[in-house]
């Protein structure tokens, strides 16, 4: 099974495994056509002609999914031609060309709303993204995405935060350990979830605890874990936290989370925090407006 190879304008090589993705987009494709395109079927013998097509920008934004789409009219039909405008993550704006594509009219009309929709949804979520990563050029801490994502759909959404210029936290819960909230509550405290979780940790994976004051953040520096979050955590209870982890262990990265917005991303960073990560760029960006247009 081949894969689906993307290049960046920052030429940052993206690899995704089609065997990964065509099962979900052969299935989304099918909800799309139900028993069969009415519409389409209706134009009889001027449907199988060649026909030729343009996606067009209608706002400002980063460019995500092109290749996605491109997949998504191969599994539909073969012979169809995608070639993309502009590189992923590339910025566009109202009046872009974005894609030229040509084949068969049938071929183009049924594919065009499911390519669309993925292109929109992963562009905005890059959109929202890149505003995220721009806003810390400044400093060393690193935005990073979260689990929160659309169920079926994380591998991509996930792919569109790294085209923003995002780091992919966990993709999976078998990525990593994360120690959260409800974990330290069920085994009755962090020493103890620690100690229970090692004792069938498999080597290398990392453990991160989520720590809320800094008496739990003490505590996880004597339990040694790997990385530490600072979840809903005031500016000054986060200065006060950085130093003290730095000075028992350097090596210890340092997340913060919870309620980061674009105006706090700078604040937050000034605290000296190794990660911000955040939920935002997928859970709450627009799409980004793009439309096909038939030609000749």
């Amino acid at each position: 099974m081949s894969d689906i190879s993307l290049t960046m304008n920052q030429n940052l090589p993206l690899t995704l495994p089609a065997i990964a993705l065509d099962s979900h987009l052969q299935a989304w494709l099918q909800e799309d056509m139900g028993r069969g395109d009415w519409t389409t079927a209706g134009l009889g013998e001027l449907a199988q002609r060649t026909g030729q097509a343009v996606w067009i920008a209608k706002a400002t934004g980063v460019m995500a999914g092109l290749p996605i789409a491109a997949r998504v009219f191969q599994l539909l039909d073969g012979t169809v031609s995608f070639e993309p405008g502009v590189s992923e993550g590339a910025g566009c704006t109202p009046g872009t060309t974005v894609a030229q594509l040509k084949g068969p009219l049938a071929s183009l009309l049924m594919g065009e709303r499911v390519a669309l929709n993925l292109a929109m949804r992963l562009s905005g979520i890059a959109t929202a993204t890149r505003q995220y990563v721009e806003a810390l050029v400044d400093y060393p801490t690193q935005f990073v995405d979260t689990r929160k994502t659309t169920p079926g759909l994380r591998l991509l959404e996930k792919y569109a935060t790294r085209v923003g210029g995002a780091i992919n936290h966990r993709l999976g819960l078998d990525d990593a350990v994360m120690i959260k909230d409800n974990h330290i509550a069920a085994a009755g405290g962090i020493s103890a979830a620690v100690a229970q979780i090692r004792q069938t940790l498999p080597y290398p994976l990392r453990v991160e605890v989520e720590t809320t004051t800094l008496a739990e953040v003490e505590e996880a520096l004597a339990c040694g874990v790997d990385i530490i979050m600072l979840d809903n955590m005031s500016l000054e209870e986060m200065k006060n936290a950085v130093p003290k982890i730095r000075s028992v262990n350097p090596a210890t990265k340092i997340e913060a989370s919870g309620e980061v917005s674009l105006a706090t991303l700078r604040p937050i960073a000034e605290t000296g925090v190794d990660f911000i990560s955040s939920s935002a760029p997928i859970t709450r960006s627009p799409w980004l407006d793009l439309s096909m247009r038939m030609v000749d």
